[in-house]
């Protein structure tokens, strides 16, 4: 299973609980990856923290589906705090 998750207001609410769940995903062999709209020259702190368990996919502004299909990545799950931002593309 993959299993897309969202940075901003998500994984820092309460990045512990998360680095748990994605360690146990993981160990489960499902996969995690974090899926964010920032650009990458704003990802200091992504790559530091969550960025030391999965990786990162920047979509610099882009509705996260559409970035994610292009690469041919299916999420099975998404969690994310504002999940209209799945769908749609963010300010420019």
């Amino acid at each position: 299973m993959i299993i897309a998750l969202d940075y901003d207001k998500t994984y820092t609410r309460d990045p512990d609980m998360w680095n748990m769940f994605i360690e146990d995903a993981i160990k489960r062999n499902h996969e995690v990856i974090c899926v964010t709209m920032r650009y990458p020259s704003e990802g200091d702190d992504v790559e530091k923290t969550i960025g030391r368990y999965c990786t990162i996919i920047y979509t610099e502004r882009r509705a996260k589906e559409q970035c994610l299909l292009k690469l041919n990545i299916y999420p099975d799950i998404w969690i994310d705090d504002s999940p209209f931002w799945i769908y749609k593309d963010g300010i420019m």
